[in-house]
Formats: structure tokens, C-alpha cells, sequence
């Protein structure tokens, strides 16, 4: 049984009526560029999220760039950042003119750590850029109390956690804008690059709109200097059919989790399973990553792969110790993110999952964790 780490053929399969239906009404419209598909998911997401605005935009990367930009960070400008987030979090910030400075993470949620973060809290700094990491919320209560207390602008990166719940309300709604992807792979994943700013802030929304449009409203009239970042009404055609069966996808990848955790119950002693932070009301497992105590990681994703399983590992390269960044942190700066991206192992979960290809997982990984001691 071949079990891919995410199976989106499955998923257009189960939609494919209303996603053809969907593309060929836009082809047929020829309604490519800010067509009507994109206001009504525009509109629709911000409703699912709980804000007064969202802005499609041409990708996750962007929405955090137009953000930082529409607030005005750049050049002399420092933000904080975990250490073991995808590097776009990181380019973004460069993108804007702006500085990354770097925190580490909490060892049981893998989000920011806000102990690290007061420890790098440095002259220049004006934002700080929490990652909601594999579908779990940082910890936005005691973030936004440190973010209050030295002035700083919070701006949520909320790119794997599409409908994750905090106990305080909905990721998306904490920061004074909130980043969102559609890659294909995510909760919600269009068919190529997308992305979203949602925003309570009437000013800041129409800023962004002004920005990813070559700062025009109006065609050939410029109000400011912008962008080309515009989510494609194709692309918003597709998420708005996927956009109706979010909540029960997401309900769908807590079930598996609950299942990959009764089934590795036998490994326990091997492995660390994912913990929901005390502060996390709704994990939506964008991701279902375990941490190996003793084993061979690259052997264990071997000894899986022969078995035609799916594995990943997000991330195994923190970002200070990427060849892109060589002036952010020296080796051990950040022992917690270190340590993890040494440990972590991404395991397959989708919501066409099935209970038997999640126990097919449960006992190759098993037999890998047998079959290579650290």
C-alpha cells in the first residue's frame, strides 16, 4: 500500500463535479484578473476566519511582505521571528528592507517561545511575526501582553492553520493583519501559489488592496508604488468549492491524529507525540509531526520510503543555520529549534486518510524504529 505524505489526487477526485463546474464558469468568462470568484472568497474567508476583511494576494510569502510594507516596516526596522519556521517567514521580512531577529521555541508546541523573545528583544525592534506551527496557535494571549508591553506590532503568520482555534477565538483574528497560504498542500491549498491578508483594520485593508495592485484602485491611475500580487480568480474558483468543506477536513485530520496516537501508544517510549498547548482550543493538524528519541532519522524515512510511505521532515535546517542567513545565529544559539529539527518526522494525514492506511503507518514506523537504534 502506497501512502503518500499528502494525497491531493484523492481530493479533486472527491470534488471534481463542482471544481470543472467551478474552473470552466471562469474560463468561459475569461474573467481571469480580480474576477468575481475572488471577491466572493475574499468575502466568504473572512467571514469563516471572523474579520471585516481579507485581501486575496499572490501567495503566503506576499500576504506577509504586503503586510509588513502596508504597515510601514522596512529599512532600519528589526522583527521577531522562531527560528524554525519555513523561510519565507524569514524572506519576508528581508523582502521589506526590514531585519529578522530570531527567538526560540517552546519544546512541546514548537511556537515561539516568549522568554526567548524578551531575551532578544533589541533596540529597533518594531513587529514580531508569531508562526502558528503545524496547525497548533502560538501562544497569541501572551503574546500580544509582551507585544503591548514594548509597543510592537503583531502580525500572525497563520500560513498551516487555516481554522485553528485558540482559546481566546479564531487564529487570524489576534494580529493586526494575518498572513495566510493556499499552496496546494495546505488545509485549504488552491491549484498553484495563493494567499490571503485578513485584517480588522479598515485603513490597512484598503492600503494592502492599493499595494497588490500596482497601487491602483482605478486602471492606470497610481496612488502609490505597488505591486503585481493578485490571487487569481481561477484559483479563487477552486477555493471557494474547498472553502465549504474546511471545517469538516479539519475535523476529519483531529480524528486521525486521535487515531495515529492510540496506534503509536506502543512506541510512546520512542517517540514524542504531538502536544495541544494548554492555551490551543483546536489543533487542525496541518501537520502530524513526532519527535524521535533515540533512532536514525534518515534511516527511519528510509526504512518508510521502501515501504512506500510518505515522510518529511518540516524543517530539518533552522533558519540561522541556512546558508541564506549566515548573520542571524551560530550554531547553538537556539537549542530548542536545533534539537528539533534534528528530531522531528512529518507523517502522513490527509483528510481521505483512511483508519487502515493510519494503522499501515503506525506499524512500518514500528518496525523502522526497530530497525534503526540511534
Amino acid at each position: 500500500m502506497k501512502i503518500p505524505l499528502v494525497d491531493l489526487q484523492s481530493q479533486y477526485r472527491s470534488l471534481q463535479a463542482d471544481i470543472d463546474a467551478a474552473l470552466l464558469s471562469v474560463v468561459r468568462r475569461a474573467d481571469f484578473v480580480l474576477g468575481r470568484e475572488v471577491t466572493q472568497f475574499e468575502e466568504a474567508f473572512a467571514r469563516f476566519i471572523g474579520v471585516r476583511h481579507c485581501i486575496g494576494v499572490g501567495s503566503g510569502t506576499d500576504a506577509l511582505f504586503l503586510s509588513l510594507r502596508a504597515l510601514g516596516i522596512g529599512a532600519g526596522d528589526k522583527v521577531l521571528i522562531p527560528a524554525n519556521t519555513f523561510i519565507a517567514t524569514a524572506l519576508a521580512v528581508s523582502d521589506a528592507g526590514a531585519t529578522p531577529v530570531l527567538c526560540d521555541v517552546d519544546p512541546d508546541s514548537y511556537t515561539l517561545d516568549i522568554a526567548s523573545a524578551e531575551r532578544a528583544l533589541i533596540s529597533g525592534v518594531k513587529a514580531i511575526i508569531p508562526v502558528h506551527l503545524y496547525g497548533q496557535p502560538a501562544d497569541m494571549e501572551g503574546i500580544q501582553h509582551f507585544a503591548n508591553k514594548h509597543g510592537l506590532i503583531v502580525i500572525e503568520d497563520a500560513a498551516q492553520a487555516h481554522g485553528a482555534v485558540h482559546r481566546l477565538g479564531r487564529v487570524g483574528t489576534f494580529g493586526r493583519a494575518s498572513a495566510f497560504s493556499f499552496y496546494p498542500g495546505k488545509n485549504l491549498g488552491a491549484y498553484g501559489d495563493g494567499g490571503a491578508i485578513c485584517t480588522n483594520d479598515d485603513r490597512l485593508a484598503e492600503q494592502i488592496r492599493l499595494l497588490r495592485n500596482w497601487g491602483s484602485t482605478v486602471k492606470y491611475i497610481h496612488r502609490v508604488q505597488g505591486y503585481n500580487s493578485r490571487l487569481d480568480t481561477l484559483q479563487a474558483a477552486v477555493l471557494l468549492v474547498k472553502l465549504q468543506h474546511l471545517h469538516d477536513w479539519n475535523q476529519r485530520r483531529r480524528e486521525l491524529a486521535g487515531q495515529y496516537r492510540e496506534a503509536l501508544h506502543c512506541v510512546s517510549d520512542q517517540l514524542v507525540l504531538p502536544k495541544e498547548a494548554s492555551w490551543c482550543r483546536e489543533h487542525i493538524y496541518h501537520l502530524f509531526v513526532v519527535s524521535l528519541r533515540f533512532a536514525d532519522r534518515d534511516r527511519v524515512i528510509q526504512h518508510l520510503h521502501n515501504q512506500g510511505i510518505g515522510a518529511g521532515i518540516h524543517y530539518p535546517v533552522p533558519i540561522h543555520l541556512q546558508e541564506a542567513y549566515p548573520n542571524l545565529g551560530a550554531p547553538g544559539s537556539f537549542p530548542v529549534a536545533e534539537r528539533k529539527a534534528n528530531q522531528i518526522l512529518s507523517l502522513p494525514l490527509y483528510p481521505e486518510m483512511t483508519s487502515e492506511q493510519v494503522k499501515t503507518v503506525a506499524i512500518a514506523l514500528g518496525n523502522a524504529l526497530r530497525l534503526a537504534p540511534g
